[in-house]
């Protein structure tokens, strides 16, 4: 096990004017699970690669514990990497697969089967090591592939997207043994996702790229709770954070006909940037009905912004509302999680205020994070 080390690590594909990851510096402690996220093109599987062998690295270094590994070949890097597709020989049984690289290193059989043995016990496969991988189910071939790099006992786990191929139902149930998998080896994991909610529900600490630079880079709850700039609020969070533009005003800012406190210091580094507006970030979880719903148009406004609902999703314990309210003369869409007891009805108009210390504001210009 060791550390990871991305210093001002960068790839420019041939032909390229831009790089894919651009000067990317990240600090990977023993034993930690890190997770690469963000939208196709990110350059997340790149740095990925970058780190495996599989990429060239154009400038900075990449280290994997004392060790520089910039230009070694992967075979020298001493990581297991576990891919999308799975990767398995069609013509082995699962303990071949498995074994396969220790019997290419020249391990001895004995220790080979007892390394196998052992993976699979942990992986709850061992009624399957005399199957072929066509007699596997695909999340059973996922833990094969688990089980083969496991069994090579690396200093680092790669993982690209390996959930990718299951459906809803096994993706929850395999990251769940992932991450306590990982947790019970202690090895140091890099793991690639486009999937915010894996990333959120996996990893100890989550880096957001875009565009190939780094947007932000802590733990699950601290990105929630405080993301960095508008790219990141809008990413992370299912459903995704309600952004809007707003004027400020005397104590705040204007939210529909109600004037909603924000912090002086957020107020001050608008102004220093000659911003008139903020933008504002509301969870769905973080509003407040300021009237239950009513039908049609209300006659006596209540507080807030008025939200006419256009879909509602019934999830049990609660809902989620879909609608559309007017900021500036124009339709926004807003998202608002309300009681699964009080679920309004398409059509309806809901009064929703943003609920108090619950906002994040950020610069329409530069779009950084201004509150605190």
């Amino acid at each position: 096990m060791a550390t990871v080390t991305f210093d001002n690590a960068t790839r420019i594909y041939p032909n390229s004017d831009r790089a894919a990851v651009d000067k990317l510096n990240i600090e990977i402690a023993d034993g930690e699970f890190l997770v690469l996220v963000g939208p196709s093109g990110c350059g997340k599987s790149t740095s990925l690669r970058m780190l495996a062998g599989l990429e060239d690295v154009n400038g900075g270094a990449i280290r994997i514990g004392d060790r520089d590994v910039t230009h070694l070949p992967p075979k020298d890097r001493d990581i297991a990497m576990v891919f999308q597709n799975y990767a398995l020989y069609p013509h082995m049984t699962v303990a071949d697969n498995m074994g396969f690289a220790l019997k290419i290193a020249g391990v001895n059989k004995a220790d080979i089967r007892k390394r196998v043995e052992e993976a699979a016990k942990i992986l709850d496969l061992t009624e399957y090591l005399g199957r072929k991988p066509k007699a596997l189910s695909g999340g059973q071939r996922q833990r094969v592939a688990m089980g083969r790099a496991i069994v090579r006992e690396p200093q680092v786990f790669l993982m690209d997207e390996p959930l990718s191929n299951l459906d809803a139902k096994l993706r929850v149930q395999t990251r769940t043994q992932i991450a306590g998998l990982q947790r019970r080896l202690g090895t140091t994991t890099v793991y690639v996702t486009h999937d915010q909610v894996e990333a959120m529900t996996m990893g100890d600490r989550v880096a957001v790229l875009k565009g190939g630079v780094l947007q932000q880079i802590d733990s699950p709850r601290n990105m929630y709770d405080r993301p960095a700039n508008l790219f990141v609020a809008g990413f992370i969070g299912s459903p995704a954070m309600n952004l809007v533009e707003v004027p400020i005003t005397d104590g705040g800012v204007m939210f529909g006909n109600s004037i909603v406190n924000v912090s002086r210091e957020a107020l001050a580094a608008a102004a220093d940037k000659g911003d008139r507006t903020v933008t504002v970030g509301v969870r769905p979880e973080h509003f407040d009905l300021a009237n239950g719903y009513a039908q049609g148009v209300v006659g006596n406004e209540p507080a807030g912004v008025a939200v006419t609902v256009n879909v509602v999703e019934e999830l049990g314990a609660d809902g989620y509302v879909y609608g559309t309210a007017e900021f500036g003369g124009e339709q926004k869409d807003l998202v608002v999680r309300v009681g699964g007891r009080q679920v309004p009805m398409k059509g309806d108009v809901l009064h929703v205020v943003p609920r108090a210390g619950e906002t994040h504001v950020f610069s329409p210009s530069s779009g950084e994070r201004l509150s605190d």
